[in-house]
């Protein structure tokens, strides 16, 4: 049942370019909106934190333990073993300075929050400490070495730093 105008017969629309032009822009844009969607949903961010007014709060708090580090002039150094399974830790402040029995060390990944890690590194010695080193992406990610009542913080890169310096430093005289 075609008509001919003019001795030129119709084709079918599917077989129309111009058809096929203008439904190509909508369906592009409908499958970006799937696949952005599913990005969305099965990847973690990790940047919002839930309790950001009770994160706000504990600011003060943790400054204070920034000024007792400083007030008990706390060193430490921290050195990775060859293998990377181990890290030893030498921690040194001024004679009011009391060793506590294990240290925490905290390794925060700079953009994935899933990353993180924390390690209890337990009393060799005077003022020694040692625990495994869990494997770290490699990259920059940001060192917090804390105790009850202070804390140091620094970075290290893995692959790459074997040992790292924290805290004190004393002014030039």
């Amino acid at each position: 049942m075609s008509t001919e105008r003019n001795g030129h017969t119709p084709r079918p629309w599917n077989k129309e370019p111009w058809v096929w032009l203008l439904v190509a822009f909508p369906a592009v844009a409908v499958i970006a909106s799937f696949v952005t969607a599913y990005l969305a949903f099965s990847t973690d961010d990790g940047l919002v934190v839930d309790d950001y007014y009770r994160k706000g709060l504990a600011i003060n708090r943790t400054l204070s333990r920034d000024h007792a580090a400083s007030r008990l002039q706390l060193q430490a150094t921290l050195r990775v073993s060859d293998n990377n399974t181990r890290v030893a830790v030498v921690v040194t402040g001024n004679p009011q300075f009391r060793e506590p029995d294990t240290l925490q060390a905290m390794l925060f990944h700079g953009t994935r929050g899933g990353l993180d890690q924390t390690v209890v590194l337990g009393r060799e010695g005077p003022g020694t400490y040692s625990g495994p080193l869990p494997t770290l992406a490699p990259g920059r990610w940001d060192l917090q070495l804390q105790a009850d009542d202070w804390r140091l913080m620094g970075s290290i890169t893995r692959p790459g730093d074997s040992e790292i310096r924290l805290g004190y430093h004393a002014p030039n005289l």
